[in-house]
């Protein structure tokens, strides 16, 4: 369930993804409140529960490229109706790391990220203003040369804004997305989001269920309900 103060959102894709570092599992979702993160939430395609079409000796002990993963390349849809204020483009599509080998060694890496900016952190992102509200959506980790849309443009709900991708502080293709109260991650605060109009899967066994506003549990698979937008 959402409290009536979330900013409610369509979800910004297509098919089943799988939530992660949901904001109705802990606060703040991704441990810390550092770029206006507190709410976020992490989506990953899936199908069924897989992630990736391959599982091989790279997934064990090495890195993968990021073609292998169901996600990469997916449209990332505008999930409110606003105006494109920043978009960053031209960060590299990192390889993906399932691998606990590999995951120590970039974790080692993350406080040097942070201090080089929103590229590295958020790669390819676009911050969207919605309308009518003081509020301002970030879709981070697009895939290189994706970005459809400029600052300055208006989008309406579903249009599409990229692809998703592997890119800035990333371990595999996902869409990471959060709202915040002004247009500066470095400056703003995480606003509670909520999403309309999706079906909600527990587990693989499970009947999905119809949530007309909610907040994805942590695991939950989601799907939009296509024509069912209440943003």
């Amino acid at each position: 369930m959402s409290d009536p103060d979330h900013v409610t959102l369509a979800l910004p894709f297509r098919g089943t993804w799988l939530a992660r570092n949901s904001p109705a599992r802990r606060v703040p979702s991704h441990g810390t409140h550092l770029f206006a993160t507190t709410y976020a939430m992490d989506f990953i395609a899936v199908r069924g529960r897989r992630t990736a079409a391959v599982r091989d000796w790279r997934t064990v002990v090495a890195t993968e490229p990021p073609d292998r993963f169901y996600a990469f390349g997916l449209p990332i849809l505008a999930p409110a109706t606003g105006t494109v204020v920043a978009v960053h483009d031209g960060e590299p599509d990192h390889e993906a790391r399932r691998s606990q080998l590999t995951r120590v060694s970039y974790a080692l890496t993350q406080a040097a990220r942070a201090r080089q900016g929103a590229g590295a952190i958020a790669g390819n992102h676009v911050i969207l203003q919605l309308r009518d509200q003081r509020a301002y959506a970030v879709l981070a980790h697009l895939r290189a040369g994706s970005l459809r849309v400029a600052p300055g443009d208006q989008v309406g709900v579903g249009q599409q804004l990229g692809d998703c991708g592997n890119s800035g502080n990333s371990l595999q293709p996902h869409l990471h997305i959060q709202v915040m109260d002004s247009a500066d991650p470095f400056t703003a605060r995480g606003l509670p989001m909520a999403f309309g109009g999706y079906r909600a899967q527990r587990r693989a066994d499970s009947t999905p269920t119809l949530v007309a506003r909610g907040v994805p549990q942590e695991s939950e698979i989601v799907e939009a309900i296509t024509g069912d937008i209440p943003v």
